[in-house]
């Protein structure tokens, strides 16, 4: 589950494939890919999805993040018997978002354990800092959240020991480095795939 389209909403992406080549049927399979559409509902994407996504492999992992850096979700995938195929997301549209990247001191370095809390607008969203996200797949440890129109939000992280710290009306479109301790050390906004003001 990932935001694809930045609305806030955590989208379905799936990888199928079987797995042994003999197998001439079902062996090789497009990816799956249903948008949420809030309440419940999910809408299957096909065409609109892409071409990546509508080739068939035999898939076994995945796994995303902002691989350009441009503000949106990308998807690594894991075939089976050839190469890897990165999915790129180019989202169009005015939807913001936000990622947090959780260095820990008296916690892990990599603040494994550590969740985040964004609020915002009446919403909630809680995302955790894992090891592992798919077979043979780990996500981009920067935590990804689409926030639809919101231009700013609170922050409350729960680190892997237990302390919490929290930040009011910080704003939407770039990554905030948060430091066990010491608070928002860095920030950067995004624009396009390149950094625009750190």
């Amino acid at each position: 589950m990932a935001d694809l389209d930045n609305d806030g909403n955590p989208d379905l992406f799936c990888v199928t494939g079987g797995i042994y080549p003999e197998e001439k049927t079902n062996y090789r399979t497009p990816r799956l890919v249903f948008r949420n559409l809030g309440a419940g509902r999910f809408e299957e994407l096909i065409e609109e999805a892409g071409p990546g996504v509508l080739a068939q492999h035999s898939s076994r992992g995945c796994a995303f993040g902002d691989f350009d850096n441009d503000g949106d979700v990308d998807v690594l995938i894991m075939n089976h018997n050839e190469p890897p195929s990165l999915l790129r997301n180019d989202l169009t549209g005015s939807n913001h978002w936000i990622k947090t990247k959780l260095i820990g001191v008296k916690s892990n370095r990599s603040a494994i354990g550590g969740r985040v809390t964004v609020r915002y607008g009446g919403k909630i969203q809680v995302q955790e800092v894992l090891s592992q996200s798919s077979y043979l797949s780990v996500n981009d440890m920067r935590l990804h959240f689409g926030l639809g129109a919101a231009t700013s939000v609170d922050i409350e992280v729960r680190w892997p020991l237990g302390s919490v710290e929290r930040f009011e009306a910080v704003p939407a479109d770039r990554l905030v480095v948060i430091t066990e301790g010491s608070g928002i050390t860095r920030a950067e906004e995004w624009t396009r795939g390149r950094q625009v003001r750190p």
